[in-house]
């Protein structure tokens, strides 16, 4: 056999044990779950439980903000009466600005409250789901879990927001 040959052999055989041992340390197609994270969180019982809270928490605060709205349609009717007097116009286009001014501080005040709590909550919530999601992924052998809102398409047989969802409320049951 010539050296020519030969060398050929052994390149075509290295070649073969290269690409075997290649194939060995390539895993086989990846297991993927798809989910809304964002719904799955939003729909614990723990979290429903709280947004309840909240709301019955700011509802006096809420229903100020409503009675000024009364008041302020109240004030606006008087100012466009028929035949007022202009002292009185003046006096209830002061009065409506003054609550007017009232309303939208309660408002925003309110509005920054019920945010900075919601963003606590959700940002607990969301590194709990964090967790629960990779124990479901190691428990089901999954090796990569998206996002929906990063998904173009994807088979909704892949969706797993409702049993991460129910995996979390027997992970952190509401109290």
């Amino acid at each position: 056999m010539s050296s020519k040959v030969r060398s050929a052999l052994l390149f075509f055989a290295a070649s073969v044990v290269s690409f075997s041992s290649l194939q060995a340390q390539t895993p086989g197609p990846a297991k993927v779950a798809i989910i809304n994270a964002a719904k799955a969180v939003v729909d614990t019982a723990e979290f429903q439980k709280i947004q309840a809270a909240v709301q019955a928490k700011y509802l006096p605060r809420q229903q100020a903000i409503e009675a000024l709205d009364k008041q302020l349609v109240d004030i606006q009717k008087q100012g466009n009466a028929p035949n007022i007097d202009p002292n009185k116009q003046a006096e209830l286009q002061a009065e409506f600005t003054q609550k007017g001014k009232q309303r939208q501080r309660l408002a925003d005040d309110l509005q920054s409250d019920i945010n900075a709590e919601r963003q606590e909550v959700l940002d607990k919530t969301g590194r709990q789901m964090s967790e629960v999601v990779k124990k479901l992924a190691e428990e089901k052998g999954w090796d990569v879990v998206v996002d929906v809102r990063n998904t173009i398409y994807f088979k909704p047989a892949l969706e797993i927001t409702a049993e991460a969802t129910a995996a979390y409320d027997k992970a952190y049951p509401a109290k």
